[in-house]
């Protein structure tokens, strides 16, 4: 594939040469113009494979999407540009593991590999643990319904590396659900096990905090909305982050840098 380093920029198709731009990535690429028909793609016997790979692919971007919009409202401030992407991307690994259904219409079975979504990061560029170094832990209860993120007494001066002209944080931990998905024959797409608590989420947060004072030992619980109770079919992920803001006067303006949230926990 070209990529193009002179001063003209432009997308398109130039005769037999298309050029365009991809998301994450800096300059101009062209390529030739060319390939398969959509109707090809869709029906054609050769192409069966392809048709089992974009089905599947489908699937775990609506899984990574269920994640995404349980916790929508961190999005905007916490997450990087590739997060859609790298959230398809572990749900993909996943999807890999389930060995009981035909290729192309394998499980999405989140409840039986944990472990690939624990740490991570939704802005690769940040890491939380690189940001906050006080002590804490996250507890949950058995029934998974409620998750505590608790921070013993500690001095931000010297344990958090908060963004220049920031004078207060808040801490935060989320709950979200997000359910298996598997394929269903008579909506012929995957559908979630259990759409109902499916995205159910409660995000809490701290006070203000002070960058420049000692914080007292805190305890921030979220619980889940309505009484929900995850099922066999659905994960909770237990989420951790930190905001910053400048105050000015009475009113804290949250910092467009240095906020980040993690995945901490998976049960």
């Amino acid at each position: 594939m070209a990529r193009q380093k002179g001063a003209l920029k432009y997308v398109g198709t130039l005769g037999d040469v298309r050029h365009f731009k991809i998301k994450g990535q800096e300059g101009y690429f062209a390529g030739m113009v060319g390939g398969p028909t959509g109707d090809q793609v869709l029906t054609a016997p050769e192409f069966e494979r392809t048709r089992e790979n974009m089905n599947e692919f489908g699937a775990c971007a609506k899984a990574g999407k269920a994640i995404r919009t349980g916790l929508s409202q961190l999005m905007k401030q916490m997450a990087d540009s590739q997060v859609t992407g790298r959230l398809t991307s572990i749900m993909k690994k996943i999807n890999l593991e389930d060995q009981t259904e035909a290729r192309g219409y394998r499980k999405i079975e989140i409840t039986t590999q944990r472990n690939y979504l624990k740490g991570f990061e939704f802005d690769k560029n940040i890491s939380f643990n690189g940001i906050f170094n006080a002590p804490f832990s996250v507890t949950h209860e058995a029934t998974r319904e409620t998750g505590d993120l608790v921070v013993p007494s500690f001095n931000p001066a010297n344990l958090v590396n908060a963004p220049a002209g920031a004078t207060h944080f808040r801490l935060i931990t989320a709950l979200t659900v997000v359910s298996d998905f598997e394929y269903n024959a008579t909506t012929n797409s995957y559908d979630p096990m259990d759409a109902e608590l499916n995205e159910v989420n409660n995000i809490q947060y701290s006070g203000y905090l002070s960058l420049t004072t000692v914080v007292p030992a805190t305890t921030i619980t979220a619980t889940l909305p309505n009484a929900a109770l995850p099922t066999a079919n659905t994960s909770v992920l237990q989420c951790i982050g930190i905001e910053f803001y400048q105050q000015v006067g009475a009113n804290y303006y949250l910092f467009a840098s240095g906020n980040c949230l993690k995945v901490e926990d998976v049960f």
